[in-house]
């Protein structure tokens, strides 16, 4: 059986951006198969009782330095985002849409929006900028956002990244007893060492 690692993630966390940037060379060096699950991380937050480590000022201050760390390690560009937090559910229903539609173009649209966020450090709360960073990665605006509001809700029918298609994502975090045993949840709450950890661990026992 094919080895699998389920990826969560919301383009609004470093960690999720610094994940992506390992787990596919990672996945590919021991033939597993990523699998990228968008997901609303506020949405987990307010499920679980939990708040983001960016408000607590104690885990606040180790925080960037653990991603700055990381970001060294690995090698890749990481600049603090002054604008943080970013309100996602545009980007991560759109990211939604693009995947169930145009997979071919997920990579490019990831990698729009990680950049722009976390290497340039952008104010994606501004619908004005993160149109013109969405055109700029070959992206029509205008089009995610019609078929964002063409919400089809007929029975056997998708649309373009309900927000009830998210909360099915976001409630595979209420239920862990649920999940597969092999799974590998890779989520923005866990610090980045220790979402590496597990992957490797994972993999190596597999």
């Amino acid at each position: 059986m094919r080895k699998t690692v389920d990826f969560f993630f919301d383009v609004g966390s470093p960690a999720s951006y610094l994940a992506w940037t390992q787990l596919p060379g990672m996945c590919e060096s021991h033939g597993a198969e990523l699998v990228y699950r968008p997901m609303l991380l506020g949405g987990v937050y307010q499920a679980t009782g939990n708040a983001s480590p960016a408000t607590i000022p104690v885990k606040a201050r180790y925080w960037q330095l653990d991603y700055e760390r990381h970001a060294r390690r690995y090698g890749v560009p990481l600049k603090e985002n002054v604008h943080f937090p970013i309100i996602t559910l545009f980007l991560m229903r759109a990211i939604t849409g693009i995947q169930l539609r145009r997979p071919e173009q997920l990579q490019q649209l990831l990698g729009c929006v990680f950049k722009a966020l976390w290497i340039d450090a952008l104010n994606l709360n501004d619908p004005k900028l993160t149109a013109d960073i969405l055109k700029a990665g070959g992206f029509d605006p205008g089009e995610i956002e019609r078929r964002l509001r063409a919400r089809n809700n007929s029975v056997g029918v998708i649309s373009d990244a309900r927000l009830e298609d998210l909360e099915k994502l976001v409630a595979a975090y209420e239920a862990p007893s649920q999940l597969s045993p092999n799974l590998v949840k890779v989520s923005a709450d866990n610090a980045v060492s220790e979402t590496v950890k597990s992957v490797l661990l994972r993999l190596t026992e597999l």
